[in-house]
């Protein structure tokens, strides 16, 4: 057997070299000629997996490490009878950590209350779910809205978007990207959905880079039609709208899921797909091992004396990533988008660390554990 596997995809180095030829390349030089006779492709979104790439290939199953897979031609695939599989929810965790810092990063910045906010999350799967937790434990009033759940589930949980937008003072956006249908989300905030809102209102945009015109973001920006916005993800990128991100409170380059233990699940749920579709039994029950430790300490201490429950969540938050370090590597050179992308630092998301809280109230012990540290209380 042989298989094609991105290079960037990290901890999967030596995992099939027993059973199969594996050739390691990256995205954009995995090519036609390359996966003719491939078996099996475990990719990242910068190998468009269509019939160009696929057709007369010996393909039969391709795993993508993400979430989204918009770059698979999906019902050409199912038509052609390659297997094919994305890795829902591998990075949701990462996320729910970037919007967290995001938010009480704003919040610093501006003289935000979060507490006294709203929320809007837009497309609440597993990634906007845990972004509503995130929210609710920092105090905020969170509204849904998500179609295809409010059909599939009722509508007592959910508002629909002209609500969501006309009440919410941060709007935050997780949706698949469509480009038909009834639930289509490319453009779905365009020039006139963005005119619709408040030079009050803050936007943030991690989920695919054509949700959101970004033409139309810049010309509302230009005319602070906005009071800011956040793009983790660009139309056209990696050649992103260098004049567009200089407006932006924070510009990153696609990473808000890549954190190490997102990676690490993404990575782990292609193997044991492509182990499945392959019939490789001793991979099918495979987990990612070894994932390194950032450059801070995994225990760190926060006296809580004088300090609000909202102080110390921030200070957790942003002891285990601050977003404003990745926003200005970008703004400092975003010839380096790729760069930035394919050699990430060691980001781990708040279950790996441990704060031990001096003099801390209750409420903050418990928020904290919500996000996901292992808290110690100590008198002193």
């Amino acid at each position: 057997m042989k298989i094609v596997i991105d290079n960037k995809i990290p901890f999967i180095r030596g995992v099939f070299e027993p059973y199969a030829d594996v050739v390691y390349l990256p995205g954009k030089e995995t090519t036609a000629e390359v996966v003719r006779d491939a078996d099996a492709l475990i990719t990242r979104t910068r190998t468009i997996c269509n019939e160009s790439l696929l057709k007369g290939s010996a393909v039969k199953a391709i795993a993508t490490a993400t979430i989204g897979y918009d770059h698979i031609d999906t019902a050409w695939c199912e038509r052609n009878g390659i297997f094919w599989t994305n890795a829902p929810g591998c990075n949701s965790w990462s996320v729910k950590q970037y919007i967290a810092s995001t938010l009480v990063t704003l919040a610093a910045r501006y003289g935000l209350q979060l507490d006294r906010m709203t929320l809007g999350v837009v497309g609440v799967g597993n990634v906007g779910s845990k972004v509503a937790e995130a929210a609710g434990i920092l105090g905020m009033k969170v509204l849904l809205n998500d179609p295809p759940r409010a059909r599939r589930e009722g509508s007592d949980a959910f508002v629909g978007l002209d609500e969501l937008l006309s009440e919410a003072d941060i709007v935050t956006v997780h949706v698949p990207l469509e480009k038909e249908g009834p639930d289509a989300t490319w453009h779905l905030f365009d020039a006139a959905r963005i005119a619709t809102l408040r030079p009050t209102q803050i936007l943030i945009n991690s989920s695919r880079g054509p949700v959101v015109d970004n033409l139309a973001l810049k010309a509302a920006l230009y005319d602070c039609r906005l009071k800011a916005a956040v793009l983790d993800v660009w139309e056209g990128e990696p050649a992103i709208d260098t004049e567009l991100m200089s407006m932006l409170a924070i510009s990153t380059p696609h990473i808000a899921g890549y954190s190490a233990d997102g990676k690490a699940n993404g990575t782990s749920m292609s193997v044991r797909a492509v182990a499945r579709a392959l019939g490789i039994e001793a991979l099918k029950g495979w987990s990612a091992s070894g994932i390194p430790a950032p450059v801070q300490a995994l225990r760190f201490t926060i006296d809580c004396s004088g300090k609000t429950t909202q102080q110390v969540l921030t200070e957790a938050i942003l002891y285990t990533y601050r977003v404003e370090e990745d926003s200005d590597l970008l703004k400092a050179d975003p010839s380096l988008f790729e760069k930035l992308r394919g050699d990430y630092q060691i980001r781990r998301e708040p279950t790996a660390f441990g704060v031990t809280l001096l003099h801390s109230g209750k409420e903050a012990a418990h928020k904290l554990a919500r996000l996901g540290f292992e808290v110690t209380e100590a008198a002193e």
